[in-house]
């Protein structure tokens, strides 16, 4: 019997304590076919792809040369292909990119099938329990773990986005889908406001925001995405060099503030440019303006105070507020 849950007022209280639905029109879905086709996403990004079976994702970032980010994105092994769900955005972006990187030699076929698929996530404390209406069950499974329901594909992700899963399917079935997961008491965003707040209050990163050329994956809050047991992949070694001797000298940090904090306003110490603020947002759990900001030693620890305009922002923990 398909459990109906109690539907909340706001997509605040939908994302802390129920089931938000968002959907996500301009995330596409690559299938990644042929022989070689996990060693050539292995060799160009971050995390253990050859690792990967039939049931398991990661999230790997490929970066340049001098380990910049360039994109990030999930990767989900099946039997016969890889899938690679690109960001928000990115997806005919990361085709070409990937397309030029198959060498003469390559048994790789790249193809973008958006056309045919929907995404969407389904977060919040009772998102596991709002996937039983499609007769899906992943809430014990690993992080990565995916499962397909009649053609539905759905990613558990805890510590990649907003803590949910990653709903893939065709486009088709996306009204029934939609209408499945509000009847058992899903909330469909209205608009992305509530959904950045929340992740600014777990401190997560996102591309566009966090995850752009910027920043390297262990200035970002990707760390945990890069592979200490893989070979090279293009700007490896500073990577390891950095972890290895400790010189990653700015981090990902949260920001709390009794004024309005802007993305992209740049944070002072004595008048020197210490950090730059990516996200902000009011954080309806605080009652108070939150940021995430990249943010150079030492002045990344938590408690320091930042100037930034003619306010201050005080650095503090990540996550600011607990995965419900």
């Amino acid at each position: 019997m398909t459990q109906t849950l109690t539907r909340p007022q706001t997509d605040d209280t939908a994302l802390r304590n129920g089931a938000a639905l968002q959907l996500r029109p301009d995330a596409g879905v690559l299938v990644i076919a042929d022989a070689d086709r996990a060693d050539f996403l292995h060799r160009m990004t971050t995390n253990n792809i050859n690792v990967l079976r039939p049931g398991q994702s990661a999230v790997t970032v490929l970066t340049s040369p001098t380990a910049r980010i360039v994109f990030v994105f999930t990767v989900v092994c099946r039997t016969d292909d890889l899938l690679v769900l690109p960001a928000p955005g990115e997806t005919a972006t990361v085709e070409r990119y990937l397309r030029g990187q198959i060498f003469f030699m390559d048994k790789v076929k790249v193809r973008n099938v958006s056309a045919d698929y929907a995404r969407l996530r389904v977060m919040g404390a009772a998102a596991g329990p709002a996937l039983a209406a499609l007769e899906l069950d992943l809430d014990a499974a690993a992080d990565g773990t995916w499962q397909d329901q009649n053609g539905l594909l759905a990613v558990k992700q805890m510590n990649y986005d907003i803590p949910g899963y990653e709903l893939i399917l065709p486009l088709a079935q996306q009204p029934a889908v939609l209408d499945d997961l509000t009847a058992a008491g899903a909330t469909l965003l209205d608009d992305d406001a509530a959904y950045h707040a929340r992740r600014i209050e777990l401190g997560r990163p996102w591309p566009g925001h966090e995850l752009t050329g910027d920043y390297n994956p262990l200035e970002a809050g990707l760390a945990w995405a890069c592979s200490d047991n893989k070979g090279c992949y293009a700007g490896q070694e500073i990577i390891a060099r950095q972890i290895t001797y400790d010189k990653v000298t700015k981090t990902l940090v949260g920001l709390r503030s009794t004024a309005a904090l802007i993305a992209g306003a740049e944070l002072t110490v004595d008048g020197r440019i210490v950090g730059v603020v990516t996200s902000a947002a009011h954080s309806p759990t605080l009652d108070a303006p939150i940021a995430l900001a990249i943010v150079k030693r030492p002045h990344n620890t938590t408690g320091s105070v930042l100037q930034t305009g003619d306010g201050a922002a005080t650095v503090v923990a990540l996550p600011m507020v607990a995965a419900s």
